[in-house]
């Protein structure tokens, strides 16, 4: 179907000036299409991806039926998270820019009963929530739907995988019969399908199908690589994108954590967000997010959803989603408002197969990506430098340092000579080291899926004409090797001794954990600590033998997550 001006919709002059002020003139195919249809009064059932506009394709009607005069509910969405319900909301009050009369107000767990009955009680003629929420303020007897003209279900099919299925059915069950209904999901799975039948009366049905599922604006890139480099990866990836806001996906909450964790480690400025957290800590982290203050966000999908910030640079896929259908949503975060973007994918040899199923399924080319080198890295530190150096002279201002370097060169100091001290100064962050990372072929990814091992070699390693991986930037480079005595040798001659942790699982103790807690009490750079392995009651770490008694003495007097460590040499 073309697509259609705002203009030609029949719209009120309020909500087309309030869309011309979002910056919107051509409706997208959900929009061109549900928009006339809800405004009819039909029942629609529409199927499309995120991304595509469906907020507006129901808000839109919802703000042209509400009486705004009565302060009766008139409209309900349900929706599966709290961020979404937060989205939602501020879509619809920017729709309702020119309705001041019109009270919209999002009901979701996490958040304040007061806030929320205040807002309520005072009058709400949209109300947006998640399934658990409203139910509470209907047996509360706090959210009266007598009034209510319009209900709509925004991804129905994830509110079916959180299991709000029965949920659904008795909010549905209770309203007026005689409203309008409008669903609205990605799939249409069986049960969303039986849903549709009780509850909608002869829907119009509105698919909107696409070539491919992703967007050709984003570049999509794979990385084969070992479990325990990927920060190493991302890091780089990082600086030779010169990627400013990216959102990270984990497929568990205990991931976020610890990838959080080695990020800071490495001076990445990252944040995470699952559902472990309050929601006052994820509306805080939220908002640095999208204020640019945090640059990296890392989350789980469920966490994820509602997140629209249309300056996300890149999408990194830490972890591969453990659904397809999460792959689209993912990247869908990034290339948005007319941007182009990335999306990085990070893959275990054994999760190649995985991979060919996202592409048959997107119907999209997942190209594989280079590993940025050391040197190349180093040499985009240098230019960035370079162009820092010319924007500060084009810039001016420079007077008092111009009679310092002055001042310098009568007492006999060339200005050749200054300059390149200075430029030296800042070779601290230019030749900050970098950490091991394998490139590993396809080949070996087939034949590691096959054996259960990769025969990768280091990224800045060659082979000699005898098949053997020789390293280029010689054996002091991060490489361990079994020391006779015990412990292990590594860059720098340096031995690694293995400390008992008396922390493990059963505390909820992660890797990141102690590795941050151990960077951060003792400042010990993160890589120049050792492999970490956590189990139920205790865990083991590996520390510089030059090391070991001040982590000892100062982890003594710390605690990780409200414990103290208890650490001994491990025999």
């Amino acid at each position: 179907m073309e697509q259609v001006t705002f203009d030609s919709l029949p719209l009120s002059s309020g909500t087309l000036q309030a869309i011309a002020d979002m910056g919107f003139t051509l409706a997208t195919p959900i929009q061109s299409q549900a928009i006339p249809l809800a405004i009819q009064g039909l029942d629609v059932l529409g199927q499309a991806q995120t991304g595509t506009g469906k907020t507006a394709a129901f808000g839109i009607p919802i703000v042209e039926a509400i009486d705004s005069n009565s302060r009766e509910t008139q409209a309900l969405v349900l929706c599966p998270t709290r961020e979404l319900a937060a989205q939602i909301a501020e879509e619809i009050k920017k729709i309702a820019k020119y309705e001041p009369n019109l009270n919209v107000v999002a009901i979701y767990g996490g958040d304040s009963y007061e806030r929320q009955l205040r807002e309520l009680k005072r009058g709400a003629q949209v109300v947006i929530g998640t399934p658990g929420r409203v139910i509470d303020h209907l047996e509360r007897g706090t959210l009266k739907t007598d009034a209510i003209r319009i209900a709509v279900l925004d991804e129905a099919d994830e509110m079916l995988n959180m299991g709000f299925l029965e949920d659904m059915e008795k909010i549905l069950g209770g309203l007026p019969e005689d409203r309008q209904t409008m669903l609205f999901s990605a799939t249409m799975p069986k049960p969303i399908l039986e849903l549709t039948k009780k509850f909608l009366h002869e829907p119009a049905h509105v698919k909107i199908e696409r070539t491919t599922l992703t967007a050709s604006s984003i570049a999509q890139y794979y990385f084969t690589v070992k479990s325990n480099q990927k920060v190493e990866l991302m890091a780089r990836l990082i600086e030779k994108y010169d990627v400013k806001l990216a959102i990270t996906f984990c497929n568990t909450k205990r991931m976020v954590d610890e990838l959080v964790a080695e990020l800071h480690v490495k001076g990445v400025q990252a944040e995470g967000l699952h559902g472990d957290m309050s929601q006052s800590q994820r509306t805080s982290v939220m908002s640095r997010f999208r204020n640019g203050i945090t640059h990296i966000l890392v989350a789980t999908d469920v966490a994820a959803r509602g997140i629209d910030v249309n300056d996300v640079d890149a999408v990194f896929n830490y972890d591969i989603p453990n659904d397809i259908e999460q792959y689209v949503h993912r990247i869908g975060r990034t290339g948005r408002a007319g941007k182009t973007g990335i999306s990085f994918s990070f893959i275990t040899p054994r999760e190649l197969g995985k991979l060919r199923e996202i592409e048959r399924f997107t119907k999209s080319r997942v190209e594989k990506g280079e590993i940025p080198m050391p040197q190349e890295i180093v040499q985009l530190r240098r230019e960035r430098f370079a162009g820092k150096v010319k924007a500060a002279v084009a810039e001016g201002g420079l007077e008092n340092f111009s009679a310092l370097i002055n001042q310098l060169v009568a007492e006999g100091y060339s200005a050749e000579d200054l300059a390149a001290a200075l430029a030296k100064m800042a070779a601290g962050e230019i030749n900050r080291p970098f950490g091991e990372l394998d490139i590993i072929t396809d080949r070996s990814s087939q034949q590691a899926s096959r054996f259960g091992r990769g025969d990768g070699f280091s990224d800045n390693s060659r082979r000699d004409g005898r098949g053997n991986g020789r390293s280029e930037r010689g054996s002091s480079y991060g490489r361990r090797e079994e020391s006779s005595r015990g412990g292990y040798q590594r860059a720098g001659n340096d031995k690694m001794i293995r400390l008992f942790v008396g922390l493990g699982r059963n505390e909820k103790i992660s890797k990141g954990d102690i590795l941050g807690a151990i960077a951060n009490e003792t400042g010990i750079n993160g890589k120049n600590i050792g492999s970490i392995e956590v189990f139920d009651k205790f865990s083991f770490v590996e520390i510089r033998e030059q090391d070991v008694q001040m982590v000892m003495r100062v982890m003594g007097k710390r605690k990780i997550k409200g414990k103290y460590p208890n650490m001994e040499i491990a025999d």
